[in-house]
């Protein structure tokens, strides 16, 4: 057994007098190989490294009980994070967990997660059919149903586009050539890359190229692709790849640890009935659909729901949620509806109110701004002892003052207007309580979620049968047909809504507005007015007293004016996507036709992102296209990562539209991605590594055998036990010497080697292998996810081992002349590196 003095013993000048032997360009290399190599987590399993230790340690039992001045003071060492390899494992580990709460989803079992593995992906296909049917082509071989290929007939000159396997280019025409004196004409489509012009045969343009959208304002890629330079493309491709399968782990943990949550199923309430009878329309088919849904959920499901209803303003949404609301209430629960503006709440309040005045036991409460303060306790302690089923209210619904007595349903409507921290808590409800979210135009992230199946949504796009499309007039702004608009509407005796992007400005139109219609009443309203003059403005309005209302986009979702039927919207180049969408339904609730002004400056102004969302505008007339806007908005914005608000992420390498077929492809294969850990005391780490304590820092440890005893338990349990209490160790003790490194890197080693499963470590002849259950697959993503080539280029795996592959027989032979502590370095450095790629895997 290699003891601390014989591998000290080793001679650091000959070792390095050695490499310099060597041919130049090897030296650095090999340092950095050698000494600085990525980290891994593997661990012995026989004998226990602590029981080696403390064996050896013969701490005298009088020594150990009495902590003496000395042993307890703090060590001032200080710790060089750059050179610490332990720390910077921890600074991973401790991003990763913080940022995941990664302990809220612990590891499953195998056999139940097939299962719930089977669950998703039968689910993925239900989203797929139901939301993007329009897509569907035949089967191929990859699995994938769905194809997001590009139709070359539709390209224009100049349009950017991505070849599968060359990467991104410009396309330039469609045309015939001849390839032989012999042969018939063949179209070919001609493409311009950085270094030369591809023509490429139509049925092959057909199967390989894409649309190249990018998700920002640049709507033009960073380079063009090199014909000469296919690795290049290749790279940027694994780079989305990795992306990919990471959105796809997040997104699998999510639904699975959902499904996972429990709940009995509500009863089948013969009440319901009687409740619906109370609708006084005839529900479309599509509403139909979305409230067998619905029911289904609650009645028949035993998992939480969480289910989109998207739908266009005056579609029905509304109605879906009342019925989810009588069912949850007749259970005993509580049921929240949540708004993102006061006057949505209003009216949710007073709709919800009028529609339950039936069943006076059933208690409604509006939280809001609009309160004293003595309502407002009044109202809290009425939610926290059961007092209210219905709770309405703002974001102030999910303050940690509110605190629920029975909660069984979260309605959220218009989630996109909610704020990042406001959707960080409504996704903290969705593992215990049942949501309902209701949109017209869902933000992209949750529209991402629907197409991929992994929430479930219902859309409602046939129109009831009274309404009209609404027409769209775009154009430059000119007082004289703002104008003649508001004298179109007000002769026939409806009412304007006058929108502009900012308060400043409202007082201008109102000047202008006043001047031309004297004999007309005219009101401001914006969400900085005070309530009450806020709340009798929009009463009046509604009451049809204002003829003309000019505000800010707080009138976005809501209000319901069947006799306004004219909106103008005034700098339309500063709203959103789906701001206008909204917007533009305020309008046309009743049997009239309905008129949108859009007006904007002079076009040379627009940036290429503005124009492109007058364009959908513009496209999208009829009814019931809100969904087409969102997914426009999606192409548009981008649909950022599921954890986070980077819009961008990394779908910019290779586009959006290739960007979600290889997602679609990582879903369907998403089983084959998945990492099967192996218990702590199994794996075997044969490294001739026994490092013993020095008696100084023994009689330094308070209690050395209880100390070491709970490294051994931090490790078994999990690499988070394992970083807290390395971590505290330090704080009370400072840097630990070079002895207490090596062994707690042993421990590092074999419970990373476990997490990844990996049951053995150990070198054998001029080999260092790993023999372990990890798929080639599973490998390859991990040495493609690899942030460094050093150690992607030195792993190999071959059946059940993975293979130290060095790049020469000289460099196999000196790192077999290595002390074995720089061996089990080595192993820490590449298995923490591996290990930093476990995010993209399913875990069992």
């Amino acid at each position: 057994m290699a003891s601390l003095d014989a591998c000290s013993s080793y001679s650091s000048s000959a070792f390095i007098s050695g490499l310099r032997s060597l041919p130049n360009q090897l030296q650095t290399w090999n340092l950095f190989y050698l000494l600085k190599c990525p980290s891994s987590r593997r661990y012995p399993s026989s004998p226990s490294p602590f029981s080696t230790l403390t064996s050896s340690l013969h701490v005298p039992a009088a020594l150990a009980a009495a902590p003496s001045p000395a042993r307890l003071r703090p060590r001032a060492d200080s710790i060089d994070l750059d050179n610490d390899p332990i720390s910077l494992l921890h600074l991973r580990i401790r991003r990763y967990h913080t940022s995941r709460d990664s302990s809220s989803r612990p590891a499953m079992d195998s056999k139940e997660a097939d299962k719930y593995i089977q669950l998703v992906k039968e689910q993925q296909q239900r989203g797929l059919q139901k939301l993007k049917g329009e897509r569907q082509s035949k089967s191929n071989s990859d699995g994938g149903g769905f194809s997001y290929k590009v139709d070359p007939y539709t390209l224009c000159p100049g349009d950017y586009v991505v070849h599968r396997k060359v990467g991104i280019g410009k396309f330039v025409a469609i045309k015939f050539d001849i390839p032989s004196p012999s042969s018939p004409p063949i179209e070919y489509v001609f493409i311009e890359y950085a270094d030369g012009m591809a023509k490429l045969p139509l049925h092959q343009a057909s199967r390989l190229l894409y649309r190249y959208n990018l998700p920002n304002e640049a709507k033009r890629p960073r380079a063009l692709s090199k014909l000469s330079d296919p690795g290049a493309w290749e790279k940027r491709k694994t780079k989305g790849k990795v992306a990919i399968q990471r959105m796809v782990v997040d997104l699998m943990e999510l639904y699975l640890h959902r499904l996972k949550q429990r709940r009995p199923p509500y009863p089948k309430n013969a009440a319901v009935a009687e409740f619906e009878a109370h609708f006084p329309y005839e529900p479309t088919p599509d509403q139909k659909l979305a409230f067998r849904d619905v029911e289904r959920d609650l009645t028949e499901r035993q998992t939480p729901m969480d289910r989109l209803i998207c739908g266009d303003v005056g579609f029905g949404k509304t109605e879906v949620a009342l019925r989810a609301i009588f069912c949850v209430i007749s259970a005993g629960k509580q049921a929240m509806v949540l708004a993102p503006t006061i006057v949505l709440a209003k009216q949710h309040y007073d709709v919800i109110s009028e529609r339950f005045s039936k069943y006076p036991d059933v208690k409604v409460g509006l939280l809001s701004r609009f309160q004293t303060r003595a309502e407002k306790e009044t109202y809290l302690e009425m939610i926290k002892h059961g007092d209210l089923d219905i709770i309405v209210g703002t974001h102030s619904l999910l303050g940690s003052r509110v605190v629920y007595n029975k909660l069984g349903l979260l309605v959220v409507d218009e989630e996109q207007r909610f704020g990042v921290k406001q959707k960080e808590r409504i996704a903290s409800f969705k593992t215990s309580v049942d949501v309902l979210t209701l949109s017209a135009t869902p933000i992209p992230r949750t529209l991402y979620l629907a197409l991929t199946g992994f929430r479930d949504a219902s859309l409602i796009s046939t129109p009831p049968p009274e309404r009209v499309p609404i027409k769209t007039h775009l154009s430059p702004y000119n007082k004289e047909k703002v104008a003649l608009a508001v004298k179109n509407e007000l002769d026939r005796g409806g009412q304007v809504f006058y929108v502009l992007p900012r308060i400043k400005g409202l007082e201008e139109v109102k000047d202008f507005l006043e001047h031309s219609f004297p004999d007309v009443e005219i009101a401001i309203a914006h969400g900085k007015q005070y309530s009450k003059q806020l709340e009798d403005t929009m009463e009046k309005f509604a009451l049809g007293e204002i003829k003309i209302l000019i505000c800010t986009n707080i009138v976005e979702s809501g209000l319901d004016i069947q006799n306004a039927n004219t909106i103008i919207i005034q700098d339309v180049q500063q709203f959103g996507l789906a701001q206008l969408y909204q917007l533009r339904g305020r309008v046309g609730r009743a049997d009239k036709e309905a008129h949108a002004y859009l007006f904007y400056p002079d076009k040379s102004f627009l940036t290429d992102q503005a124009l492109e969302r007058l364009q959908a505008m513009e496209e999208c007339r009829e009814l019931g296209q809100g969904f087409q806007i969102a997914e426009r908005d999606m192409g548009i914005r981008g649909f950022g990562t599921i954890f986070g608000e980077q819009q961008t992420g990394d779908v910019g390498n290779v586009g959006i539209d290739l960007f979600f077929e290889m997602l679609f492809e990582s879903l369907s294969k998403v089983e084959e991605h998945c990492v099967v850990s192996v218990p702590y005391n199994s794996v075997e780490i044969d490294l001739n590594v026994n490092p013993h304590l020095s008696s100084e820092y023994i009689n330094y440890l308070e209690n050395p055998i209880k100390i070491i005893g709970e490294a051994e338990k931090a490790a078994e349990k999990d690499i988070w036990s394992l970083v807290q209490f390395t971590e505290n160790l330090r704080r009370q003790y400072g840097k630990e010497p070079h002895t207490m490194e090596i062994l707690l890197k042993k421990l590092y080693v074999r419970r990373m080697a476990a997490d990844m499963g990996i049951m053995r470590i150990y070198a054998s002849g001029k080999m260092v292998g790993m023999k372990t259950n990890m798929s080639r697959r599973v490998f390859k993503l991990m040495t493609d996810s690899l942030s460094s080539n050093v150690h992607g280029n030195s792993l190999v795996i071959e059946g059940d081992i993975i293979k130290v592959s060095f790049a020469t027989a000289w460099l196999a032979e000196l790192l077999l002349e290595l002390p074995s502590e720089q061996l089990l370095n080595w192993v820490f450095q590449c298995l923490s590196e591996l290990h930093a790629c476990l995010p993209n895997l399913i875990k069992y």
